[in-house]
């Protein structure tokens, strides 16, 4: 599927969401290279695999010292799903969707 929109917004720096800026996208693509994360690409295609649609969103955030994507897609059947993967190993942590969380 094509995506409607991929944006990767490196929230690395730990803290609270900032905007980002040209580092948090050179320490995503560091982090990247070094091996510590996976890449956007494969996450999305697990994220797609397990939730057919459209990508809405792709964010990169530090959540309690984890790095998380978090992967909104809008799905075949018309559901927005809110997907985090752990940016390292690519398990799904959790899904939500409109009806709560699982």
């Amino acid at each position: 599927m094509r995506l409607l929109t991929a944006f990767l917004a490196a929230a690395l720096i730990v803290g609270a969401a900032a905007p980002a800026s040209a580092s948090d996208h050179d320490r995503a693509r560091r982090a990247v290279e070094e091996g510590r994360i996976l890449p956007l690409k494969q996450i999305l295609a697990r994220a797609q695999g397990a939730y057919p649609g459209q990508v809405i969103e792709a964010e990169l955030e530090d959540e309690g010292g984890m790095v998380v994507y978090e992967i909104k897609i809008l799905t075949t059947a018309g559901r927005v799903m809110k997907l985090h993967y752990n940016a390292a190993t690519g398990e799904l942590l959790k899904t939500k969707d409109r009806g709560g969380q699982r």
